[in-house]
Parts: C-alpha cells; sequence; structure tokens
C-alpha cells in the first residue's frame, strides 16, 4: 500500500496534544487591528481546540502528525 500524503495546508495550521485533541490558533489577528480592543487583540494570541465535529476530518488531513 501507498502512504498516505499529508496535507501540508493543514500541518501548517493545526497541531496534536497528547490527548489526541487538535489544536488551532485564532482568526481576525492579522490586519485591521486598530479598531479591535487591547483586550480582544490578547485573547486572539491564545490557541483554542477545533470543534467535534470537525476533528474527525482534520485528523484525516494529518495522519502522521
Amino acid at each position: 500500500m501507498p502512504k498516505m500524503k499529508t496535507h501540508r495546508g493543514a500541518a501548517k495550521r493545526f497541531s496534536l496534544t497528547k490527548s489526541g485533541k487538535v489544536k488551532r490558533a485564532k482568526a481576525y489577528k492579522s490586519h485591521i487591528l486598530n479598531k479591535k480592543s487591547s483586550k480582544r487583540k490578547r485573547n486572539l494570541r491564545k490557541g483554542t481546540y477545533i470543534s467535534a465535529a470537525e476533528q474527525k476530518n482534520v485528523r484525516v488531513l494529518i495522519p502522521y502528525k
């Protein structure tokens, strides 16, 4: 059997924790930051986990991570 290919875009965006959850970065942090409050921008720095509904789909994209 051939090896499965990793989706390189997904590999750069997602990482797995030891417990098997998928980590992601938050969006809306790249530009137009003037109107966003400092508190909002600070909270956007923190990572979060993807929803349970999306986990299965993302795991297919990053099989060896």
